[in-house]
C-alpha cells in the first residue's frame, strides 16, 4: 500500500502549488521515493514552509525509540487511538508532497507495478503525521507515516488500500493545530477515482535504488524490459530539521 511514490515537481512549482517557502537547494526529484529517505513535508508547526523529513515516523514519546521499527504507514480507521500514533494525530498532522504513488498488483508468483497520478498531472498532498525526534548528537530530525484507507475503484483492482490524497480544500484543515481529532477524521477518505490516472510502468521500479525519470514511461505487458542496472542509493533521513519550520 504505497511503499513507493514519486515527488519531481520542481521546487518553484510546490511553493506555487502549496503557497509555503522551499529553503535554497533544500529538494531533490525522485522517481522512486522510498522509506527511511528524506522528503519533502509541510508540518503542522509551520505550515508556510517546505521542509525534509525522513519516511518512517519514530514516536517521541519512547523513552529510546531506536529500539522501535519506524512505521511507514498508519491506518485511517486506528490512527486516532492505536498508541503508537495518537499523540500525533492529535496535534502532529502533516502534508507528504507527492505528484504520484506506485501500486503493485499481484498476477501469479510475480508483481506488475502501477503509477496512480491525478489526471491533470498536479503535485498533491498525502495525509500524514509527524514527530520531531533526535540524533545521537541530539540534533533535532522529523519522521513521517502516510495514513492509508480503504481503496477506490480505480485502485481497488491492483490493492484493497491506498494513501489518503486530501483534497486541496481540506489541507488548511489538516494542518491546523486547533483542528478537532472529528475534523481531521472527516478529512481521510479515499479520493475520487475519476479524478485518478493509472498506468503500468517499468518493473525497474522494484529496486529501491533506481531512481531515474524512465520509470515514469507507461509500459504494456508486452514491453521489452531490461535486467535494472545499478545506481547510486537514494538519500538516507535523518536529515535535520529546519528550525525555522519551529518558529
Amino acid at each position: 500500500m504505497c511503499g513507493r511514490y514519486t515527488i519531481f515537481t520542481d521546487a518553484a512549482a510546490l511553493a506555487a502549488r502549496f503557497h509555503a517557502y522551499v529553503p535554497p537547494s533544500l529538494l531533490a526529484p525522485s522517481y522512486n521515493a522510498a522509506p527511511s529517505q528524506g522528503l519533502p513535508t509541510i508540518l503542522s508547526a509551520n505550515p508556510y514552509v517546505i521542509t525534509v523529513s525522513g519516511w518512517g515516523l519514530r514516536p517521541e514519546w519512547a523513552d529510546d525509540w531506536r529500539d522501535l521499527t519506524p512505521l511507514i504507514h498508519a491506518r485511517a480507521e486506528t490512527v486516532a487511538t492505536k498508541p503508537f500514533f495518537r499523540q500525533a494525530f492529535r496535534t502532529k498532522r502533516c502534508l507528504v508532497l507527492a505528484d504520484g504513488f506506485y501500486e503493485w498488483q499481484r498476477t501469479g508468483k510475480s508483481k506488475v507495478p502501477y503509477r496512480i497520478t491525478l489526471k491533470t498531472n498536479e503535485p498533491f498532498a498525502f495525509a500524514g503525521i509527524w514527530s520531531l525526534v533526535h540524533d545521537a548528537q541530539r540534533r533535532p530530525w522529523s519522521t513521517f507515516a502516510i495514513i492509508t484507507t480503504a481503496a477506490n475503484r480505480l485502485v481497488a483492482p491492483i490493492h484493497h488500500r491506498m494513501p489518503v490524497i486530501l483534497h486541496p480544500q481540506d489541507e488548511a484543515t489538516w494542518l491546523n493545530q486547533e483542528t478537532s481529532p472529528a475534523q481531521a477524521q472527516a478529512c481521510l477518505k479515499p479520493f475520487p477515482a475519476h479524478l485518478l490516472h493509472i498506468s503500468m510502468v517499468s518493473p525497474k521500479v522494484n529496486s529501491p535504488t533506481y531512481n531515474t525519470p524512465d520509470l515514469l514511461q507507461r509500459v504494456t505487458s508486452d514491453t521489452p524490459e531490461g535486467t535494472p542496472h545499478g545506481q547510486e542509493a537514494a538519500p538516507e533521513a535523518g536529515l535535520l530539521f529546519p528550525a525555522s519550520a519551529l518558529t
